[in-house]
């Protein structure tokens, strides 16, 4: 079944009862290898690094919300991150914004640098300046927007269009967003990539990624790159990201509403010096996000005055959200940057970014919102003692 609204098709895309037995929930498939009518001859499945039914099933699921033809799994994000680059050449070029994952820095700086792929990192606010920076040998554009710590807000359509005129592909990190608040492939992307860890599973207890386009030959190099370098997630953590996309819609919702509830209140605080939330109007991409995406997210960073000192006590006193790296699951997180997930930049690529000491990042979970509010006025006190 891929009919219907989105909220349907979280729940039913890609995942038919089951044949043999009617089963509604898609069952494990955990075999290894699977039996042929002779050789050759088999049901679709011969390997399960090539095929499996459980990723099958979330990867038909995967592909309809992102309103893709087809959706390839991995093993993390960063995996599928990898897998995308792969089919980049040595002397190749990447354009990426400069506000990404640190995980998607570290691959870009340690790793595909060996085999003749360089990247150059620039604010893509100003599309302008993505022009400017193109190069004879760039090859793909990297768009990570809401970008991870700062949110920064980058115009997929405009940028996508300047990638299509010069025969640059655009990929889109839509990990933030979701395909429930942002869908890069309608807005002229070649690629979206996710962390499937993150909002689509919802729950803090898989790690996996995924790629979703509607470009054939893409698709197929894609297939090709998972079966042959492996990267594959387990049929059990594809039941359990399938199991969080069914409530995808529902926690976004709630997710979206809390964060700018916290939002607006942390922006009146007297103990905050900034608050970076797309849903807010002093945010510098406020009009872009608007235009966009059909909600703000559910992660705000901020920096609270007083310095690391102040950022340390904030997190230690913290009794409702977790002092932890990540986000997007259905429990509150808050975390340091410059010292947890951004640690691999350097201190002054840190500084260039805005990432300084009292920057503090929040996922708001799906609690009760006044709750979250009185953990953090718990945090602020703890601040000023």
């Amino acid at each position: 079944m891929h009919q219907g609204r989105f909220d349907t098709l979280a729940i039913h895309a890609g995942q038919s009862p089951d044949i043999a037995s009617g089963a509604v929930m898609t069952p494990i498939v955990l075999s290894s290898t699977f039996a042929q009518d002779g050789p050759g001859v088999h049901k679709g499945y011969d390997y399960s690094r090539a095929g499996n039914p459980t990723r099958t099933a979330l990867e038909g699921c995967l592909a309809a919300l992102e309103g893709a033809s087809d959706a390839i799994a991995f093993s993390s994000g960063c995996a599928a991150t990898t897998a995308i680059l792969m089919m980049l050449k040595s002397g190749d070029h990447v354009l990426s914004g400069d506000d990404v994952y640190g995980g998607t820095f570290r691959i870009f700086d340690k790793v595909m640098k060996q085999f003749g792929v360089t990247a150059d990192l620039i604010d893509m606010a100003d599309p302008a300046k993505v022009e400017a920076a193109l190069k004879p040998n760039t090859k793909m554009i990297w768009l990570e927007t809401p970008s991870n710590p700062m949110l920064k807000i980058f115009d997929i359509e405009r940028i996508a269009a300047l990638a299509k005129k010069r025969g640059i592909l655009c990929v889109v990190d839509n990990t933030f967003a979701t395909p429930y608040l942002q869908s890069p492939l309608a807005l002229g992307a070649d690629l979206v990539v996710h962390s499937a860890t993150k909002y689509l599973n919802g729950h803090s207890d898989v790690v996996g990624g995924c790629v979703m386009t509607s470009n054939k030959e893409l698709g197929e190099t894609l297939h090709f790159l998972q079966k042959a370098v492996g990267s594959v997630p387990s049929p059990f953590d594809c039941y359990l990201v399938l199991r969080g996309l069914k409530t995808l819609g529902v926690r976004m919702r709630q997710h979206v509403q809390s964060a700018r509830t916290l939002a607006e209140y942390l922006e009146g605080h007297a103990q905050v010096a900034r608050v970076i939330y797309p849903g807010l109007a002093s945010h510098p991409g406020h009009a872009v996000a608007q235009k966009q995406m059909r909600g703000f997210g559910g992660m705000i960073s901020f920096d609270v005055k007083g310095g690391l000192p102040a950022a340390t006590k904030f997190l230690k006193s913290l009794q409702v959200f977790a002092c932890a790296e990540s986000l997007g699951g259905v429990e509150s997180l808050a975390e340091h940057p410059a010292i947890m997930t951004h640690a691999s930049l350097t201190a002054e690529g840190r500084a260039a970014l805005g990432i300084g000491d009292g920057l503090l990042r929040l996922s708001v979970g799906i609690e009760d919102v006044s709750d979250l509010r009185e953990d953090l006025d718990r945090g602020f006190r703890a601040a000023l003692s």
